[in-house]
């Protein structure tokens, strides 16, 4: 099944209307963010390959405290990822740039979920990582520039499912402050990926295409498998 890997509103690098980021409307408590009217998400469902299975919607539905701290885990292993980035690979000012915004936000996210957790009065345990990202990485190449490129095209599965993932809660969670804060994240979410794709191209001479269209089958098998464990990125429940 062939499917675009660059959506046609992607912008460069170095277009500065992509790397701003609305910082006066970002605020550490959740009942002072603005949250969009509608976020088109259609790039994001035309890139992954698998939607989301009605199964683990309501497993996760079931229990959102499970969900909501391996959230915040994922916002902070997306920041760790990109500062392992950024002081892993200086030769570049875009990727830099990126980078430093892209921690930036995924920080400001994790100290909003943890707001959250503690808002509900939820104590932080232990959760295992799940198979996903562990699934993805092991096909990574290992050579330079190759292994860089691959990271980045990963990168980019993970934020559109995380998009994906907060949409599908958004609809049917019986909590609408929680709700609402899915929604806020679909603006960022979205356009994360398309971040990633962008730098992971600015890497490559070829087009990156093929190597897309590859962790498309292995994310989307990930997703729609059945996965003993529930985690914010397992697959469809065993």
């Amino acid at each position: 099944m062939s499917k675009p890997t660059m959506p046609t509103n992607s912008h460069a690098i170095n277009d500065d209307t992509t790397v701003e980021r609305s910082t006066e409307e970002d605020s550490v408590d959740i009942s002072q963010l603005r949250t969009p009217n509608k976020v088109d998400l259609s790039a994001v469902y035309g890139f992954l390959g698998a939607r989301t299975t009605p199964d683990w919607v309501a497993a996760a539905i079931a229990d959102l405290p499970l969900i909501i701290q391996d959230h915040a885990n994922c916002e902070k292993k997306a920041a760790g990822t990109a500062m392992n980035l950024l002081f892993r690979y200086e030769f570049s000012y875009d990727l830099q740039r990126k980078l430093a915004q892209l921690i930036r936000e995924e920080m400001l996210h994790y100290e909003q979920v943890l707001g959250i957790m503690n808002e509900r009065g939820q104590e932080w345990r232990y959760l295992s990582a799940g198979r996903y990202a562990k699934g993805m990485l092991k096909h990574k190449r290992t050579y330079e520039p190759a292994a860089m490129i691959d990271v980045l095209i990963i990168g980019a599965f993970i934020e559109a499912r995380s998009c994906e993932r907060f949409a599908a809660l958004a609809e049917v969670i019986d909590d609408e402050r929680l709700a609402k804060y899915y929604r806020y994240l679909l603006k960022s979410e979205s356009r994360h990926f398309e971040d990633y794709l962008a730098l992971a191209q600015s890497l490559s001479i070829e087009a990156i295409d093929e190597r897309v269209a590859f962790f498309r089958e292995v994310e989307a098998e990930l997703i729609i498998s059945p996965d003993a464990e529930l985690r914010f990125h397992s697959g469809s429940p065993a």
